[in-house]
């Protein structure tokens, strides 16, 4: 990180120095740093005291300083997960769920965030669209979008989830909201004209409002028994990791959008 110090030209702080840094992808911090006890102890020598109190107030400064210095670290990134059961954690243990686990990650990789679990089982598109509103009351500073797998479960008219997911970008756009988009892929058994018509809704749409793409959100642990729950279709937890695994590095991309 770059540092820059600040002094007073004419001579050093008597008990400490205020440093600037960087921080985390270009997000400034201030705190303050511990100049030498000498220093403490060279002001308090200037003061009107007599020698035996001087003593004791440069004790009582050094104890002070060196006990601890306040820090102002910048306020988590608030990032909104709106989608299906799999965002909302069909099946699996509290805190084993997509968001928890990509939040937890975050965490250790040195990111201050609070993922937002606004998926909800059973939702296809156009519920998202009905609830995008309320969920950006929340004032999230990005968004990742996990939708469209019900509608295709479902066979609902691809033009119409398209329309429904552009809706929802544009409102996230609108708000000034950088988006991951996780894409979904159409059941084989539905035929592969549907499957022609339900695929590319993903890249064209990132690519119209200008949101990063993660292609197919369930990418290594789809048909994988070992990686999904009983039913074939939610992973467990095993599942969940390797999702989170795969889709990190664009998660990264979209906490490096924030505040752009």
């Amino acid at each position: 990180m770059n540092r820059q110090r600040f002094k007073n030209s004419s001579s050093p702080p008597p008990c400490g120095e205020v440093e600037k840094s960087e921080g985390f992808f270009g997000w400034g911090r201030r705190r303050f740093t511990v100049a030498p006890a000498r220093n403490a102890a060279r002001f308090v020598g200037t003061l009107p005291l007599p020698t035996p109190a001087r003593g004791r107030w440069a004790f009582a400064l050094a104890l002070l300083f060196f006990a601890g210095t306040p820090t102002f670290a910048a306020a988590p990134v608030k990032i909104l997960m709106i989608g299906t059961s799999l965002t909302q954690g069909y099946g699996l243990p509290p805190g084993t769920e997509i968001p928890a686990v990509l939040e937890a990650k975050l965490k250790a990789a040195g990111v201050n965030a609070s993922v937002i679990n606004a998926g909800v089982s059973g939702d296809t598109s156009a519920g998202g669209l009905a609830r995008i509103d309320w969920s950006l009351a929340d004032r999230p500073n990005a968004a990742i979008v996990e939708l469209g797998s019900n509608d295709a479960l479902r066979g609902i008219d691809p033009a119409q989830t398209e329309k429904n997911l552009s809706a929802i970008l544009a409102k996230l756009k609108a708000a000034h909201v950088p988006v991951l988009l996780l894409g979904m892929q159409a059941p084989r058994n539905l035929g592969p004209e549907y499957a022609a018509q339900f695929d590319p809704i993903y890249p064209k749409l990132a690519k119209q409002y200008g949101a990063l793409l993660y292609p197919f959100v369930l990418d290594g642990v789809a048909l994988n028994a070992k990686l999904n729950q009983a039913d074939g279709i939610h992973p467990n937890p095993s599942g969940v990791k390797i999702v989170v695994e795969r889709m990190f590095p664009d998660v990264m991309k979209l906490v490096a959008e924030v505040g752009r």
